[in-house]
C-alpha cells in the first residue's frame, strides 16, 4: 500500500534547511510581466558545515559557499537587503521518476528540485512564495494547537 505524495514540511530539525530567497528587477524584457519584488528566487541552504547559496542566473547556475559560520544569519542579511524569505525547510527525500520532468528549467524548478519531491507545484516566483508561506502558516498553526491542547 504507498503512503501517498511526501509532504514538505517547515522545521529546524534536519540536518539540512532550505530557505528560499524572492526579488528581482526585470532585468529581461521578458520578467517585465511577473509581479514586482517576486521576479527571482533562489535558495540558501545551511548545514553544519555553513551555508551554500544556488542561484540560476542568466544562462548558468552560480553555486557559491559563503565564507561564514552556520550561526551567521544569512536570511537577515537578505531581509536587510528588501528581499523576502522564507524557511527554514526540511528537503524531502529523492525520488524516482519514470520520465524525466517536462517543465524548462527556472528559478522556480531549481527552489522546488532543491525543496524534495513533496514541493508544491508552481510556476512563477509569486505562486511558489504563495504555496510555500501557506505551509509556514500551516504548521505554525499545527504548533500552536499543540502547545495549547
Amino acid at each position: 500500500m504507498s503512503e501517498g505524495p511526501p509532504r514538505l514540511r517547515a522545521g529546524r530539525d534536519a540536518a539540512q534547511e532550505v530557505w528560499v530567497v524572492f526579488g528581482g528587477q526585470a532585468d529581461h524584457a521578458w520578467l517585465r510581466p511577473l509581479r514586482r519584488g517576486f521576479r527571482h528566487c533562489f535558495a540558501a541552504l545551511r548545514d553544519e558545515a555553513g551555508w551554500t547559496v544556488v542561484e540560476p542566473v542568466s544562462g548558468r547556475l552560480l553555486v557559491l559557499r559563503v565564507a561564514m559560520p552556520a550561526a551567521y544569519d544569512l536570511p537577515a542579511f537578505y531581509r536587510r537587503a528588501g528581499l523576502l524569505v522564507l524557511g527554514p525547510f526540511a528537503p524531502g527525500p529523492a525520488r524516482a521518476q519514470w520520465m524525466p520532468a517536462l517543465l524548462p528549467q527556472t528559478c522556480v524548478g531549481l527552489c522546488r528540485a532543491l525543496l524534495g519531491a513533496g514541493a508544491p507545484f508552481a510556476m512563477t516566483p509569486f505562486g511558489l512564495f504563495r504555496r510555500l508561506s501557506k505551509i509556514r502558516h500551516d504548521d505554525r498553526k499545527k504548533f500552536l494547537t499543540r502547545i495549547a491542547a
